[in-house]
């Protein structure tokens, strides 16, 4: 009876519950070639939650950087017929001015990848010359800059006291000059990247035109070194003490070589400059400086281009958004940087503020305000400059804006301060409308490089013969000399 109960409570149990699904069997073609048999099923929640956000992230850099690269190829074809042009023997091809520092509170690292990245290529199709100038700290970009114009203004014949000093740029000039070699005719420009390059950039240009070519005096007061105090033991006291008894002189301690050279090391420290060299001018000073007699017409044509960074743990969904939208930028300085390259089309920056032309337009300035007035009505003044890239100063860090009791300039919190016979001189190199419109159709595939022809599209099987297997485009192949029977093994 106890047997027959207890199976009955297991048929009870075991008739709710639902049979196991018998696997099904493997095809047996499978199994005699020894392939493992796999059952396809969907994973489970989580794994489908892992791979949509996965797959998702992943397909968005992806197609984020192919549009990115499809931009950039846009603009190097709208520049690369630059190439073809013919030049001369004696002249060098066009150069430009590109103006990198280290955006705040981080390295110059990131403005030289942001330079690499977005810039360099389109310089590279179009064979374009380019000069850099770097500025680790806050004042480089500004004291290069200044530099840079003083030697022009001594080089066209102003009186100055400052020798140059022989180096290899100035060198390379001479030999140039001596064999008769010049510059290629045309526009040249001048590319600043960021808002913090563009404020030194702006307060450099002011600087050197309007400064004095010789640096300022510093008046400096003798500073009063009191006498080592040197710490004695009893021992050295009774020895002293002997001394003078016998009337012998006091012995010297010896120095030591390596005490020597900590002494030496210490001094070469503080003769290094811990800073750029001041400024020969200060923007209080702008409204009573005088014109220099070779101030051009007008300056080379400058374009700002961006440079969006920002630090900080908190703002890790703004990077990540710039990250999935670079496209974006490729595209805005790609745009900005043909049109310094191609030099088509120019215009002066726009001055929104009150007419002091009148008043500043040359060296006569009216003598009732006073400069300090002068100056900050300059800081007030709605020029185009002023307001450039100016979103950029929020994403800066904190440390930048922190209070500095050193008493040193800084270009990068103070408000940036034009003169108006500075601003008026500035140009800004634009994209032609034409130039434009060629862009569109590029972009479309409807017209190719100027003077070409469109090559027919490689399918992607093909792309991937060439780049990874044995394969070569049709361009190499045709490029590729053909030699005849050379070792006579046809019996010819």
């Amino acid at each position: 009876m106890a047997e027959s109960s207890n199976s009955a409570a297991s048929g009870g149990t075991g008739g709710s519950a639902k049979p196991k699904a018998v696997p099904k069997p493997q095809n047996p073609v499978f199994r005699m070639m020894g392939l493992p048999h796999i059952n396809f099923k969907l994973p489970s929640r989580n794994w489908m939650i892992f791979w949509t956000i996965t797959g998702s992230f992943t397909g968005a850099i992806m197609y984020d950087r192919r549009e990115k690269r499809l931009a950039q190829q846009k603009w190097c074809d709208l520049v690369a017929h630059i190439t073809e042009e013919p030049l001369p023997v004696e002249q060098m091809r066009r150069k430009l001015t590109i103006y990198l520092a280290a955006p705040p509170g981080d390295s110059l690292r990131v403005a030289r990848d942001h330079f690499k990245e977005y810039i360099k290529p389109i310089l590279t199709a179009a064979s374009l010359d380019y000069t850099i100038v770097e500025g680790r700290r806050e004042g480089d970009v500004r004291a290069s800059t200044a530099e840079m114009i003083r030697k022009l203004r001594r080089k066209a014949g102003e009186p100055s006291s400052v020798a140059e000093e022989p180096s290899v740029e100035s060198a390379v000039l001479e030999t140039r000059e001596r064999i008769g070699i010049q510059d290629e005719p045309g526009p040249k420009g001048d590319m600043v990247i960021g808002r913090h390059a563009w404020k030194e950039y702006i307060r450099g240009l002011h600087e050197g035109w309007l400064g004095p070519l010789d640096p300022p005096v510093e008046v400096s007061l003798p500073e009063v070194v009191p006498a080592p105090v040197e710490a004695s033991t009893p021992e050295s006291i009774d020895e002293a003490m002997k001394d003078i008894a016998t009337g012998d002189k006091p012995s010297e301690t010896p120095v030591s070589s390596e005490d020597e050279k900590k002494t030496d090391e210490k001094e070469k420290e503080k003769e290094k400059p811990t800073g750029p060299p001041n400024a020969y001018i200060y923007p209080a000073e702008y409204p009573s400086a005088s014109l220099p007699p070779t101030l051009p017409v007008s300056f080379d044509n400058s374009v700002p281009v961006e440079f969006p960074h920002i630090l900080g743990f908190l703002n890790t969904p703004i990077r990540i958004y710039r990250f999935l939208n670079q496209r974006y930028v490729a595209d805005s300085i790609g745009r900005e940087v043909a049109g310094l390259v191609l030099a088509a089309n120019e215009r002066s920056y726009r001055d929104e503020s009150f007419s002091l032309d009148s008043e500043l337009s040359g060296a006569s300035i009216d003598s009732t305000p006073s400069p300090n007035d002068l100056a900050n009505e300059l800081s007030r003044g709605k020029y185009e400059q002023q307001t450039v890239l100016e979103n950029e100063e929020k994403e800066w860090h904190k440390s930048v804006h922190k209070a500095d009791d050193t008493g040193r300039e800084r270009v990068l919190v103070d408000d940036m301060v034009l003169d108006p016979r500075i601003a008026s001189r500035m140009k800004l190199a634009l994209l032609s409308p034409e130039d434009e419109a060629r862009s569109q159709r590029i972009a479309k595939h409807e017209e190719y490089i100027l003077g070409k022809e469109r090559p027919a599209s490689v399918p992607f099987w093909k792309q991937l013969w060439i780049k990874y297997g044995n394969g070569e485009d049709e361009e190499t192949i045709r490029r590729k000399p053909i030699y005849g029977n050379i070792d006579g093994e046809d019996g010819v």
